[in-house]
Order: C-alpha cells, then structure tokens, then sequence
C-alpha cells in the first residue's frame, strides 16, 4: 500500500475550531479536513436534522410527479413499482410501495429477472403491464437512458415516472417526469442521492399534498439507509441525514423485514459497515440466485414469522452465492495466469459458464489481487455481459465510453458499471480496453492508497476520544472513519497469526509512550508477521474500533498496514 498523509488543514483555524468546541486538536483537524470550520457547521455535522432536508419541489419534474400521481389515484388506474433487482432498486421498490399502499390499493410491484430481462427497464414489463390495464409506471434506480423503451410505453399510452440517479445520455426519456438530480437542467442542491433516496423525495413530495410531516417518514428510513449503504454514494449532505436516522430505525424499530434478516446478530449497534456486509449481501443474494421479487416480498411484509421464512429462504440464496463467487474467482485467477496476464494494466477475464449474478462480486474479489480496473464477463443469450469494477481514483465509465465501438450497451458510475457486446467483438473489446486503460491511467493507482487522516500517540486513545470520533459517523464515502498512524510500536510478544489459513495477525501492541499494551487486529496481514516479531519496531495505519465480546465491549485497533 502507498501510504498517503491527507493535507493538513491550516494550524490557525484547528487552533480556532478547538477552542470553539472545547475538543482537542486532532479531532478539530479531522473536523476541518471535512471542511466543518466553524461552530454552526459542527453542530450541523454532529447533529443531522431531518428538517435540514430539501425541499423535494426544488427537483426538476416533481411537481409534474406528484401531479400524474394525483391523477391516477383519482382515475383509479392501476400503478406498477419498477426498480432493477439490486439492493437500490429493491428497497427503493419496497419503499414507494409500502408507502403508496397505505392509502391507495390498485398497485403492484415489478422486478425484472436478471437472466431473461435484464438491467433496467424492459420491454417484457412493458408488455406485462399493457397486459394487465397498469397505465403508470414509476420506475426506480434506472431509466434515465431509457430512450426507446419509454417511446415503445408512450405507443401503448402507459405513462412513466422515472426516478433515477444514474447519468444521463445525450437525450432525455420522454417520460412524464424525469426526476435525477444529475440531469444538468436540474438545480437541486445535492445530486449524490441514491435511487432509494430519490424515492424517498418523491414521496416526502407526495406527504407533503396530504398534510403528512417529515417524522411520518421515518418508518421508511431503514430502506433508505439500507440503499445509502450498499450503494457506496458518499456519506455527506442529505445522505448523511437520511442515513443517520435510517440506521436507528435498523437499530430500534426495523420493518419486519429487516428484523428477520438481523435478528440472529449478536452484537451492539449496527453500523452502515454491517448494512454493507450482512443485510445488503442478503437482500442482493435473491436477485443474483433466483429473483429480486423476494427481496421485495420480504421487504414489505407486515408479518415477522412470515418475513422470518422470506429470511431463510434468501439465507440459503446467500450461502449459494458465497459458494459460487468463491469458485468463479479461483477459476478467474488461474485464467490470469494462464493467460499470462498478471502484468497488464486490466483484468479481463470471460467464461460461458459462469453465473452472472455473482460476476460483479468476482470483479471485486480479482481487485484484491490484481489491483487495476477489472471486468468479468460470462455468456447472457446471445450476448456477453460484463460486471466492470474500477480502484480508487480512475473513472472506469469514461474508460468504456472511450472503449464503447464494440459495446452494445453499457451503463454506471465512476467505479461500477455493466456492459453488453457480441463474442465475435470480446477480443477487439478486450484489446482496445487495455489500450485505453494503459494511456490514461496514473501509474500510482495501480498500487492501493492508504489515507492517512492523522498522526496519533496510542495514550490519546481513551473512551471520550472514541466517542467523539463514533459521532462523525455514518461513516462511508467522503466521511471515511479516521485513519491514523502511529510510529515506534512493538508486539508484546504474544502477537500470532490467526484464522484458518493463518492469513490475519493478532497483536498486544506496546506503545513506547506509555508502556501499556493495546489490543489490535490485522485482517488479511498474516504474511507481515516476521516485520513485528522478536520485538522489533513497526509503523502502523489503523482505525478505532470496538470489539464486542461476551457482553463485554473494549477499544481495539483496527490495522489497515503496518512497515517494519
């Protein structure tokens, strides 16, 4: 890893914001790396209001929204939910839904089957909903590119909402309304809300025509935060709101749904950490293994013992798709290999066989080897269809647009993004990709980058220190928990490695400030440990944590790296 110091804010206005607050000048620095550089700011960042949320009305289309909404209810015409079958597009389905059938019956739900339909919206649904008289259609986390999709709908006068975050192309969908917030005629203040949160707009929108309040809402949080997190979309402005008192909602009074998916966790309070590592991988399992219809179905089921049992079934979806990434990816890094492809600038491996809903995840797992922008692709009728992930820093979506003379079709973000092409084009693909990738990206984000928030003295960790930094959370994207570093360490001489394959270390770190011991845990660097045996001295890089053991909770260090 590259270890990086993040700029040091300037000395007067730590020395400012310190004596403010009354806190000490490492978390007063940590403060104003986030830009938080007077007391009005700390008070909005440690204290998210839900009134410190936009007025949905300033996104462009709403009122026209609400207004097709308000006809339909009145017409009684019958209304589908349409979202993609990722954690986004499930909630944000179960979301607007369980809402609207509070106060109006004629509504159903779609999700499209990953395999016969695929990403977005599809003609199939279209046809489904014809079939069945449905003459509004508001669709969740995709459609912004939508073009002759939503043309093919006008012809058979079915009526779109579009409700997506995603960038859009060249041209708009002719949809009735068009709500996303990085369409560049559109003046909301924030545009990094997930499709969950642009649901969650909508029907703030809709509450406020029915005289509704914002605490109102706050049942359908969990949703939110759920999408928030496993979405990655950055942890600032109104996601950090919405995620905050989503995740006490998770923590207090979870829907059903979630509560089954939890209810066997034995620890203290969820964090947006274990959304992104044990409700989102669930809720995605039934999607890449069977349908995202169960996710919805547990979702928004009322009943606990009847969620209890959408909760087993989508355990075993995930322990399916745990087995299958863990194959597919030896199988991707042998094909590397064999392919002696270790030096190149991508990774772009291909096989028929593989399963497609476990090919992103696979994209993932390769980065972690072989860190550089990575695509797997398997066979999806008569097409090749990708899951491409990129590191931190290289905009792999620009990467493919410059790539896009043998794509069919591709769509994302900055760091995740899915294609399609014809077979006869993969090589010529394959070719070009690496081309692309090897002229424009920076040889330094090749090597993985390790920011470094703060330096600190090991006697600094105490219980109040832990709890100021607990109050900058939720932590995720552009509100990272705090990395420090800490010099002249040395294991006590009881450090080990653990694990099965003895891939993790287990350290009592001693610091030489103080003499006392810390415990400390390094996942993954099981391979360092003759860099900290016998006593020598070490660098590390490492975050707070704490450690829920036996009911009992205590303070340990979390080690991203450590340098001898």
């Amino acid at each position: 890893m590259r270890w990086k110091n993040k700029n040091n804010p300037k000395k007067k206005k730590i020395d400012k914001l310190s004596v403010e607050l009354g806190i000490d000048r490492t978390i007063a620095g940590l403060l104003v790396q986030r830009d938080i550089e007077t007391f009005e700011q700390a008070k909005y960042f440690f204290r998210p209001s839900l009134n410190d949320l936009y007025n949905p009305y300033l996104m462009k289309d709403m009122d026209l929204a609400v207004q097709r909404i308000e006809k339909a209810i009145f017409q009684q015409e019958n209304i589908m939910v349409y979202g993609d079958y990722d954690v986004d597009g499930t909630t944000s389905v179960a979301l607007v839904y369980s809402y609207l059938i509070t106060f109006y019956p004629h509504i159903t739900t779609y999700i499209p089957d990953r395999y016969d339909e695929g990403y977005g919206i599809s003609y199939k649904s279209i046809d489904f909903a014809s079939d069945n008289d449905i003459t509004l259609i508001i669709a969740l986390d995709c459609g912004i590119k939508a073009i002759d999709k939503i043309a093919y709908a006008n012809e058979k006068n079915i009526s779109f909402i579009i409700c997506d975050h995603h960038r859009p192309g060249d041209k708009i969908p002719n949809a009735i309304a068009v709500l996303d917030p990085k369409r560049e005629d559109c003046n909301y203040p924030y545009d990094e809300l997930c499709g969950c949160g642009i649901g969650f707009k909508l029907i703030q929108a809709i509450a406020e025509k029915k005289k509704q309040t914002i605490d109102d809402l706050i049942p359908y949080l969990d949703l939110v935060a759920t999408a928030i997190a496993a979405d990655i979309v950055p942890i600032t402005g109104e996601n950090r709101i919405l995620a905050s008192f989503g995740l006490d909602v998770i923590n207090s009074k979870p829907r059903p749904g979630i509560k089954a998916l939890i209810h066997n966790i034995n620890r203290g309070a969820l964090t947006i950490t274990d959304v992104v590592f044990v409700i989102a991988p669930r809720i995605n399992a039934a999607g890449r293994i069977k349908h995202g219809l169960y996710a919805v179905e547990l979702l928004i089921e009322n009943d606990f013992e009847k969620a209890q049992k959408y909760a087993s079934d989508i355990e075993q979806f995930n322990l399916t798709r745990k087995d299958l990434d863990k194959s597919i990816t030896i199988e991707a890094l042998q094909q590397i290999k064999e392919n002696k492809e270790e030096q190149n600038f991508t990774s772009v491996v291909f096989d028929p066989e593989w399963h497609k809903g476990v090919i992103g995840i696979v994209a993932s797992r390769l980065i972690e080897t072989y860190y550089r922008p990575t695509l797997v692709f398997t066979k999806s009728g008569d097409f090749l269809a990708a899951s491409a992930r990129s590191v931190k820093g290289f905009d792999i979506y620009d990467a493919l647009e410059k790539s896009s003379s043998f794509i069919e079709q591709f769509g994302g973000h900055k760091y995740a993004a899915g294609l399609t092409l014809k077979p006869e084009n993969y090589q010529k693909f394959k070719d070009l990709f690496e081309k692309v990738v090897k002229e424009s990206i920076p040889k330094e984000l090749l090597i993985p980058e390790i920011a470094i928030d703060a330096d600190l003295f090991l006697s600094d960790i105490t219980p109040k220190f832990n709890r100021i930094i607990k109050q900058f959370g939720p932590f995720g994207p552009k509100n990272m928990k705090p990395i420090f570093k800490a010099t002249g360490l040395r294991d006590n001489g009881y450090g080990k490695k653990v694990g099965k394959e003895e891939e993790h270390l287990k350290l009592n770190i001693i610091s030489g400030a103080d003499q006392k011991t810390y415990n400390a845990i390094g996942f993954g660097l099981g391979k360092k440990f003759d860099e900290i045996n016998n006593g020598k001295s070490f660098d590390a890089v490492f975050t707070i944590e704490e450690n829920h053991w036996n009911g009992i909770t205590s303070l340990q260090l979390n080690i991203k790296d450590l340098k001898s």
